[in-house]
């Protein structure tokens, strides 16, 4: 508050005096309000860009990493493979799983560094078509902070069934505390962002034929280097006495009936350009309007 008065005193100031003075800049704690029409798209090219993934040959598999397997935990994926059972797309099938709180399921993903846009286009059915018939079976996409295994730490967007068919879900995860946030859709095929810009992070969707729609924005706390990639998990209810027990519900693999298959048709990775006066946490510097634009591919 300090420096935003000290700030108007100079510039009443400046307006008060004579003669020509260069314009004051804003200092760097203030921030400055950033144009829908000086915000720019996401770029798809650089280093990051190398790890974006079509999926149009099983080679394409090579590139992503096992979470099960880089940090020593049950392998919770029934089915994996990349232009096989689904031509062109990476085809994933969770066992008995659960992403909340401490809880662990199926994670593919690619290290990588700095602010990042992850472009997903993901469909998520039951194993015989139509909604996932069991509770809490959703996939989408999942940036985590590697070896949290203790202190769970990461951020996802999913789509599938909660307690609901047809349903959202956004979720930041800190220190082991999930903090999720629904909303309704009919698309079977979705468009599904998450990314890091700055100081926040961001998750958004898109249903066909309809326009990207902020799902939520938090403070971002994650380090350099994140894992990015795609999760999915299903049948929560299989849970029973130990959905109060993650230690006891990670330890082996739970008995169950999973309902889910999720179809990737794609993952492109892109860099988001910010500039520095613009607070992304600040929805008075940089709007939902805006915010969406920074981290969504142009024409999509």
């Amino acid at each position: 508050m300090r420096v935003k008065k000290a700030w108007m005193v100079a510039l009443v100031g400046l307006l008060a005096g004579c003669g020509t003075t260069a314009p004051l800049k804003p200092p760097p704690d203030v921030a400055g309000v950033l144009t829908l029409a000086a915000a720019t798209p996401p770029d798809p090219g650089g280093e990051v860009g190398g790890a974006s993934t079509e999926f149009d040959a099983a080679t394409d598999l090579s590139m992503w990493k096992k979470l099960s397997a880089t940090e020593k935990d049950v392998d919770r994926i029934a089915k994996l493979d990349v232009n096989k059972t689904a031509k062109g797309s990476m085809y994933l099938e969770p066992k008995t799983s659960a992403w909340f709180d401490g809880f662990r399921g199926p994670f593919v993903y690619q290290d990588l560094a700095g602010d990042i846009v992850m472009h997903a286009r993901v469909k998520v059915e039951g194993k015989k078509g139509g909604a996932p018939k069991r509770k809490f079976s959703l996939g989408g996409l999942m940036a985590r902070e590697p070896g949290t295994y203790a202190a769970p730490h990461w951020m996802a967007i999913a789509t599938g069934t909660t307690d609901k068919t047809g349903r959202l879900e956004v979720k930041i995860t800190r220190k082991g505390s999930s903090k999720p946030q629904e909303s309704a859709v009919t698309s079977e095929w979705m468009d599904l962002v998450l990314a890091r810009v700055g100081r926040v992070a961001v998750a958004l969707y898109k249903e066909d034929g309809g326009t990207w729609k902020l799902g939520s924005r938090w403070e971002s706390e994650f380090p350099e280097v994140l894992q990015w990639g795609v999760a999915a998990y299903t049948d929560w209810d299989s849970y029973s006495t130990l959905k109060k027990d993650a230690t006891k519900g990670n330890a082996k693999q739970v008995r169950g009936l999973p309902d889910l298959k999720m179809t990737v048709d794609f993952v492109r990775f892109l860099r988001p350009e910010l500039p520095d006066y613009a607070d992304p946490l600040n929805t008075a510097s940089v709007s939902d309007e805006v915010l969406i634009k920074l981290v969504t591919p142009a024409g999509v």
